[in-house]
């Protein structure tokens, strides 16, 4: 009894340590009444601890049909560990063509696209960094964008 006992913890945990590592963070903020306001800013926090590997961070939409535009204007802020100054860009994503409609992917009348806006991308300094999103259209509120968020990848 006592050799089975100590054959399921031994197996237990080696089982533990060929657990893969998941090298994704993606995380979602649904918009208020599906009208992104400029007011409104979500924030993103992820932690990295790898500053040896190289990312791809993307920016998470997702729209309905009724979406007025073939784009969308993102400025996005971060801030990095440590520090207390920001860095912000602002990026046009494009959501349509006209002779392909909405790019991403379709369930029903509900849109999602993930833009690659820093490809390959080193994060110099481990801990946390806070995303800050906010649209930068004409229009305010945005009408019809249901999600905002960001996607962090280890490039392969």
């Amino acid at each position: 009894m006592k050799k089975t006992f100590l054959f399921l913890i031994s197996y237990s945990l080696f089982l533990a340590s060929c657990v893969p590592t998941i090298d994704v963070f993606e995380k979602d903020v649904a918009i208020p009444k599906q009208q992104w306001s400029s007011d409104f800013k979500p924030e993103i926090s992820f932690s990295i601890t790898d500053t040896v590997s190289l990312y791809n961070v993307y920016l998470v939409i997702r729209h309905t049909d009724a979406y007025n535009y073939n784009n969308i204007w993102v400025k996005a802020t971060v801030q990095q560990p440590g520090d207390k100054s920001t860095k912000s860009e602002q990026y046009d994503l494009r959501l349509a063509a006209n002779d392909k409609g909405w790019l991403g992917s379709a369930m029903d009348d509900i849109y999602e696209q993930r833009v690659l806006i820093q490809p390959q991308t080193k994060f110099s300094k481990a801990g946390s960094y806070q995303f800050t999103l906010e649209q930068v259209m004409r229009e305010d509120p945005l009408l019809h964008v249901m999600n905002v968020g960001l996607r962090v990848e280890k490039a392969k």
